[in-house]
């Protein structure tokens, strides 16, 4: 799929043709209109989102269309029981009831116009134990995607998430602690999908990589039904999300690791440090996709090859500690203000391991 793809719509209904083409003018998207369901396969496959309006449902749901993202079921005025049945039976994620859901709509059109049908590879870095650094190593990670991304190719660099409440603070840490912009608490009031171009808009951004932490003050347990919103507008778009992840499970842990394409294991090289990774990678990561190790420590620590069999993850990368990381934190130049430093070339590491095939050969 490409930015130039248009959008589906199935109907054979001339009034909601015609509301659902002007709504897609607004938000200067392209749309396809398609009366007859079995005659648009190829569509239902291409087009970044498709909309069905409630007369087709029950002649789509016989073809028995692919299961796929962004389908959604289009609705002048109120919606019946009947149509939220058949909405379940084709697959879609939800019923939009117009004129009420213009906003969303617009919005959604609005994403596939702006590039939107792309969709990001979802990370998510856990501690394998306290202090192990993974909050720096998440920062890292998404700073490096986002030098990484050519400013010409439409595609917003890499979006950071703090998912760990009782972390560091990301912002702090990337050094955008003190930039205006929407944080966990504001998301957390507000109910309804995202879309992408006003999530990365209203989050904190510098040099392409935008981030969305805790703010100040007090932090509360995030909900699992606005972090599958923020994920997936974060991803629509975008180069890279990097999700920093509890070390316990919790709801919406368990909501993020479901969504994440790969799971970045961050660990110390000391005992203590792998016994506490072999208990997160037993009872947090037990059902994780594709789980990879970063190894921190010494040359005289504890082998990171062995440790990375012991675990039971393959090994991404292996790096020491780096002189002067504190500092560079503290003066708000985030993580990677040298990319000679061993976290530069870890984060880069598992870039590598995570966009080439190569990864599942280590994988396997």
């Amino acid at each position: 799929m490409t930015a130039s793809t248009p959008a589906l719509l199935l109907t054979d209904d001339p009034d909601l043709v015609a509301h659902v083409q002007r709504l897609a003018a607004a938000a200067g998207a392209e749309l396809s209109v398609a009366a007859d369901p079995t005659g648009a396969r190829i569509g239902w496959v291409t087009a970044p989102v498709v909309l069905v309006g409630p007369d087709l449902l029950p002649a789509l749901a016989d073809t028995r269309p692919l299961r796929r993202d962004q389908v959604h079921v289009v609705v002048l005025g109120a919606s019946s029981d009947s149509c939220f049945r058949a909405a379940l039976d084709i697959g879609a994620e939800s019923v939009v009831e117009l004129p009420h859901g213009e906003p969303w709509l617009v919005e959604t059109l609005a994403d596939t116009a702006d590039g939107a049908s792309v969709r990001a590879n979802v990370v998510g870095v856990v501690g394998g134990c306290g202090g192990a650094g993974a909050t720096m190593f998440a920062t890292a990670l998404a700073t490096a995607a986002a030098q990484d991304v050519d400013p010409a190719s439409g595609v917003h660099p890499a979006m950071l998430v703090d998912a760990d409440p009782l972390g560091p603070g990301i912002e702090r840490v990337a050094g955008l602690e003190d930039v205006e912009g929407t944080r966990w608490d504001a998301l957390l009031q507000s109910a309804g999908r995202l879309g992408s171009r006003s999530l990365r808009k209203a989050l904190p951004a510098r040099e392409g990589l935008s981030v969305l932490g805790w703010g100040p003050g007090r932090r509360a347990a995030l909900a699992p039904g606005v972090v599958r919103e923020v994920l997936s507008a974060g991803a629509r778009g975008s180069g890279l999300v990097v999700v920093d992840l509890p070390r316990y499970p919790d709801p919406a842990a368990a909501e993020i690791l479901q969504r994440c394409d790969h799971v970045v294991v961050v660990t110390t090289l000391e005992l203590a440090g792998v016994a506490s990774a072999a208990r997160v990678v037993a009872e947090v990561l037990p059902d994780a996709g594709p789980t990879w190790l970063v190894a921190r420590g010494p040359a005289t620590a504890l082998d990171p090859a062995e440790v990375s069999s012991l675990l039971g993850v393959p090994l991404a990368a292996a790096m020491t500690d780096q002189r002067r990381l504190a500092e560079s934190v503290e003066l708000g130049l985030g993580p990677l203000s040298s990319r000679r430093g061993p976290l530069a070339r870890a984060a880069r590491e598992v870039l590598e391991v995570l966009r080439t095939p190569a990864g599942a050969e280590v994988a396997a």
